[in-house]
Order: structure tokens, then sequence, then C-alpha cells
């Protein structure tokens, strides 16, 4: 099996390296294409109105300069073009990709751009700030994801479907197990603005999330997380709300009037 990796933090991220660990407990034959500097946010973005460049930094591993959209493209249709890979695995995301997250999240879109070439794609994240003052427990991934990787692939899945895995912030010893959840919604919004000033006197912003934690319904990938389990959720990039289309078609079934 070959096995192309990609993320949103980096050619150069631990997580990164924490993945290739779960790769290669499937396979001797991964190969890396990434983002050469980190891309977080920038979801299925591509890079249209500037060349993209590739570097090669080591053995079957590659910085390009662009987003992980890019990187997937590229080391799909180009690096890896004689021989395509059979698995396209991103990650492992320095911080949680759940509920809202999924829509701005480099790490699940390098998995859709695997899905989107044919090519199975899993996503994986590591949970981190639950446990304030602690560090990012890169070893739980290390723990945890081959099994959940060798379950996956022993489960095909449909082809217009990615697998968002994320790692809640604990411990390997204290993972309460792996649940197969359905995508959440917070009850509020996260995204927060630091406004600052700069010494010409000009206002300039960081932006960034903070705020307390939901109280999702069960069987939600944030609440598996905030109860320290491991959540796949199947994702796909049909975003139409079937309910209200139904009922906004009635609407239109009326005879038009003046």
């Amino acid at each position: 099996m070959r096995i192309l990796l990609s993320n949103d933090d980096g050619v150069f991220a631990p997580g990164l390296t924490v993945l290739e660990e779960i790769a290669r407990s499937v396979t001797d034959d991964v190969w890396i294409v990434a983002p050469h500097e980190e891309q977080s946010g920038k979801s299925r973005a591509v890079t249209l109105n500037s060349p993209v460049r590739v570097r090669q930094e080591g053995e079957k591993r590659f910085a390009v300069t662009g987003t992980p959209a890019d990187a997937v493209l590229l080391g799909v249709m180009d690096i890896l073009k004689d021989h395509k890979p059979d698995l396209v695995l991103s990650g492992v995301n320095r911080g949680q990709n759940i509920a809202e997250d999924t829509s701005q999240s480099g790490t699940v879109a390098a998995a859709v751009e695997g899905m989107h070439l044919g090519i199975p794609s899993i996503a994986f994240s590591q949970a981190r700030n639950f446990r304030r003052g602690e560090q990012i427990p890169w070893e739980t991934g290390r723990a945890w994801g081959p099994r959940v990787l060798k379950a996956l692939l022993a489960s095909p899945w449909p082809k217009d479907v990615v697998m968002n895995v994320n790692f809640p912030d604990r411990l390997p010893q204290d993972v309460e197990g792996v649940e197969v959840t359905r995508q959440g919604f917070r009850d509020e919004a996260i995204s927060t603005l630091d406004k600052r000033t700069d010494l010409r006197g000009n206002d300039y912003f960081w932006i960034g999330y903070t705020g307390k934690l939901s109280e999702p319904p069960e069987g939600t990938d944030l609440r598996a997380v905030y109860e320290g389990r491991i959540s796949i959720t199947p994702l796909h990039i049909d975003m139409t709300h079937h309910a209200y289309r139904d009922a906004l078609a009635k609407t239109f079934r009326a005879p038009d009037t003046p």
C-alpha cells in the first residue's frame, strides 16, 4: 500500500512525525507532500494567482509553497503520477477539528482533496487546551492511531466520504474509547478579535478562538472529545440542508404571480 501524507501545520510539524509513525504501522511506502509553512484555516483554498513551487526535503519528502489542497493535488497528479497513492492521510493537526471547525480546517481539506481525486482519505487531529498548562499529548496519537487506521481500513467507506478522526486531550491510558459520531455545532461562536495599534498609530488585528465549552448533544464529535473519547466522523461535502430544501421547494410549487 502506498500512502501520501499531508497536513496544514507544515512539513516540519511534530504532528506530521506522529502521522508518519501511524502510516508506517501498515506500510513502508510512505510519501510526504505538505506545505512548507503553516497553512491553518485555509480550508480548501487553492493557489490560482501565483506559481506553486516544490522542494524536496529528503527521501520521499517534499515541501510545497501552497495550501494543503495544493500539496495533495501536486502529490497525486505530479510527484506520484506514475504510481498514485492508495490512501491519503492528513495531520496529525495541532488542535481539534470538530463541529464547525471542519469547514475551515486545512487538515480536513487535504483529506477532502484526496477524496475528490478518488483516493480514500482520513484526517487526524489532536485536541489541545482542555488540560490547562499541559503539553499536547502526541503520544495519544502514537498509541491509538495505528489501531484506528487498521480498523478503518478493514471497513471500507463510500467514495464520497472522508473520515475525520479526533484524539482527545488525554494521555493514552486515560482515553475512554472510540466513538463513531456526527458533526456537532457549538452553541456559541468561539471566534475572537484582538485589536492592537502599531507604532505608526494604525490598527491591526489578531484573529483567534476562545470561549467556554458548549453543551453538545450525545453522539456528536464535540461530546465525544469533551468526554475523553476518540471521535470518528464520516464527512462529505454535500452542504445542502435537505430538510429545509424540501420545505423551501413547496414555496415555489405555487403558480408564479406578479
